[in-house]
């Protein structure tokens, strides 16, 4: 049976992975004194889907809330090892300033300068360059299918696991209380959220619940009769050589969601299929490298003619299925003390700290105070209205 230190905690967070550990850290740092309880099933994270991501953070988006919670995120990220020391153990996520590199063909050439100009707006370090200037950066690319390439130098990849890990040991060392066990039903009356039960049959009573479940989202939300459009979405992660030299490689992505980069002495990387088919399937498809991703790559650097695959993993993505943005923030028109921060469609990992803090504020200051996302809330799902990336997803 799960072991409660209290009957009624302040937060109970449901999902202890990398989005609700960042929420249960920032909680504890608006409010010292609150009581946080975080339900995780599984604390070897076998299956968690940061755990299984590439780590990338960047700039590169065009909604202004993303591209504002990619600089405090990058920014904490990179500070991540010193600041989330924890008992005098520091907290290491690998950092890797490698840049990232979006390429497009020219019928997507004004939209990439739209998009720049976005970024740039807002006080990014973004490079549009041409062909020839990307042959002259990177002399492996095939680039004369391009328009441009938008540079972002300060972009890069970290940890996945290190990162996940430095959060949980800050927020319990905060005070944030683990308990290792699911959520199976809810009990709610008409005005709010009474308490969640466990799969040990306990219940859990608290003042406001923060749905941070990732790929799992959509099941939990239903126990509490909301509708929340977050399905999984299986991808894969390769390792991957090349059959002839070639330069560190930034996060090279295109319109097609090829996206790798350099990696030790490799590379890492992969190519998002939109249409898999949504569920949770961890199942490894050997030949997925050789029949997608390799054309692609070897396309655009012709020296992975001969690359060898070393290693396939899978992972899930948490579908935003309207509009592929989180969704960040109360139920509107429902529940009032049940929250959400899910549906990051990929982009979980990198967005964790700002999300963190962002429903901290919301919920210990009942206002979103250093990153408006009021357009990322629930209100856009109720009325059907996506609000989408204008660029590479």
């Amino acid at each position: 049976m799960t072991t409660l230190s209290r009957a009624k905690y302040d937060v109970v967070v449901m999902g202890g992975g990398i989005v609700g550990s960042a929420i249960a850290y920032f909680l504890l740092k608006e409010s010292p004194g609150l009581s946080v309880c975080v339900v995780e099933p599984d604390p070897t994270y076998e299956f968690a889907s940061a755990v299984r991501a590439s780590g990338g953070c960047r700039v590169q988006f065009t909604c202004p809330e993303n591209i504002e919670m990619s600089k405090f995120s990058i920014d904490f990220i990179r500070n991540f090892e010193a600041t989330m020391a924890s008992n005098g153990r520091p907290a290491p996520v690998d950092w890797v300033e490698g840049g990232y590199l979006f390429i497009v063909p020219p019928e997507n050439a004004e939209s990439i300068k739209r998009n720049v100009a976005i970024q740039q707006a807002h006080g990014c370090v973004v490079n549009l360059l041409t062909p020839s200037e990307l042959k002259e950066r990177f002399p492996s690319m095939y680039v004369d299918d391009l328009a441009y390439g938008a540079h972002t130098p300060h972009d890069g990849w970290c940890d996945p696991n290190g990162l996940l890990w430095g959060f949980r040991r800050k927020a319990a060392e905060l005070g944030a209380e683990y308990i290792q066990d699911r959520v199976k039903g809810a009990e709610v009356d008409t005005v709010k959220v009474k308490s969640i039960t466990l799969g040990s049959d306990e219940k859990l009573e608290a003042d406001a619940f923060v749905n941070a479940c990732g790929a799992w989202s959509g099941m939990v939300a239903d126990m509490f009769g909301m509708h929340l459009p977050v399905s999984p979405m299986r991808r894969f992660e390769h390792y991957f050589t090349a059959g002839s030299p070639v330069e560190r490689l930034p996060y090279v992505k295109d319109v097609a969601r090829m996206a790798f980069r350099s990696e030790g002495a490799g590379f890492s990387g992969g190519l998002v299929d939109g249409n898999e088919r949504r569920g949770f399937n961890f199942e490894v498809d050997h030949d997925y490298f050789e029949r997608v991703v390799w054309p692609a790559v070897a396309h655009r650097f012709p020296a992975f003619e001969a690359a060898k695959c070393h290693r396939t993993w899978s992972g899930l993505y948490e579908v935003h299925e309207l509009d592929g943005n989180p969704i960040i923030g109360g139920w509107s028109g429902g529940l009032p003390n049940l929250y959400t921060v899910a549906g990051f469609s990929g982009h979980g990992m990198m967005h964790a700290p700002a999300a963190g803090r962002a429903i901290a504020e919301l919920l210990v200051r009942g206002r979103f105070e250093s990153i408006d996302l009021s357009n990322l809330g629930y209100d856009r799902v109720r009325s059907n209205t996506p609000y989408a990336e204008a660029g590479i997803l």
